[in-house]
């Protein structure tokens, strides 16, 4: 299986400005902001870092904090755009901005896996505010976007609208993803792709219960059966968990095998500004044909 690193470049509206003991500062558009980053183990370029705000991770290790602000930043959020994607970033109390600006390089990789197909049929899983749906409507794909999260749904439709795509070909669906997806496959349901970026925890719309590492491969068996000789890709992203690439890979090459088409794995990561060192932000693994 071959073994990959798919790396984010910097854009007009995002880049990683420097990085270093734990740290990083990031530009979105117009404002700067310094986040917590356990992977930046070495030294930044610059000491001297200025910052509209500042994430303060607090004592436990499930991600709580606090946003520190040092200059104004608006609370209701600002416009950013990625290609034909327009889309709100906004200071959450999860530590990110409202997107994950190391998918850009994924966006593109769908994009190309799919071009050639005059309506491809794709679907993206915890699809949160929607950038990888919107970018994918952008180029012609047909999207059915599921997230358990009420407001993460609201949220993405409210970027199809910024987009100009309010009248896109996309199913906003309020759904624990993977009830939905097994309802998919009794119904006979085909896809040309298939995107998941699944949380390590989480709970659905009426309680159910996510958890990676008992969840994900039962999930992936159904994706499984949403995708034929015909199909296109599935890129599983996985973010904050003690596992390897070569695992979910291994995984993805099993359920896989009687499929044409090829399984990789690697890392997303993502180039810094101030020397092109490439920061490690997930780990990915990928069918396509």
């Amino acid at each position: 299986m071959k073994l990959d690193t798919l790396i984010g470049e910097p854009w007009a509206d995002y880049g990683l400005v420097d990085s270093g003991h734990g740290k990083k500062l990031e530009r979105y558009g117009r404002f700067r902001f310094v986040r917590p980053e356990p992977q930046a183990m070495w030294a930044p370029k610059s000491d001297d870092w200025q910052a509209h705000g500042e994430f303060v991770p607090g004592s436990d290790e499930d991600g709580g904090g606090r946003w520190e602000f040092r200059e104004p930043v608006p609370r209701e959020g600002w416009p950013l755009r990625w290609n034909e994607v327009q889309f709100t970033a906004q200071t959450t109390p999860f530590r990110h901005l409202g997107f994950f600006p190391d998918m850009a390089p994924v966006w593109s990789w769908m994009r190309e896996r799919t071009a050639g197909l005059e309506t491809p049929n794709c679907m993206n899983l915890f699809g949160y505010t929607g950038v990888g749906t919107l970018a994918m409507a952008a180029s012609g794909a047909k999207m059915v976007h599921v997230d358990a999260s009420k407001k993460s749904v609201e949220a993405a439709k409210a970027n199809a609208r910024l987009s100009g795509m309010a009248d896109a070909p996309v199913r906003w669906i309020v759904d624990d993803a993977a009830k939905f997806v097994a309802r998919e496959v009794r119904r006979g349901r085909r896809y040309d792709g298939i995107l998941l970026d699944p949380p390590k925890y989480g709970r659905g719309p009426e309680g159910e219960v996510w958890r990676l590492e008992e969840d994900l491969p039962k999930l992936i068996a159904n994706c499984r059966q949403l995708l034929d000789a015909e199909s296109r890709f599935l890129f599983l992203t996985v973010y904050a968990v003690r596992m390897s690439a070569l695992a979910i890979g291994e995984m993805l090459a099993q359920l896989f095998a009687d499929l044409p088409g090829t399984v990789e794995a690697g890392e997303l990561g993502v180039r810094e500004e101030a020397r092109g060192l490439v920061l490690p932000t997930a780990i990915w693994a990928r069918w396509s044909r």
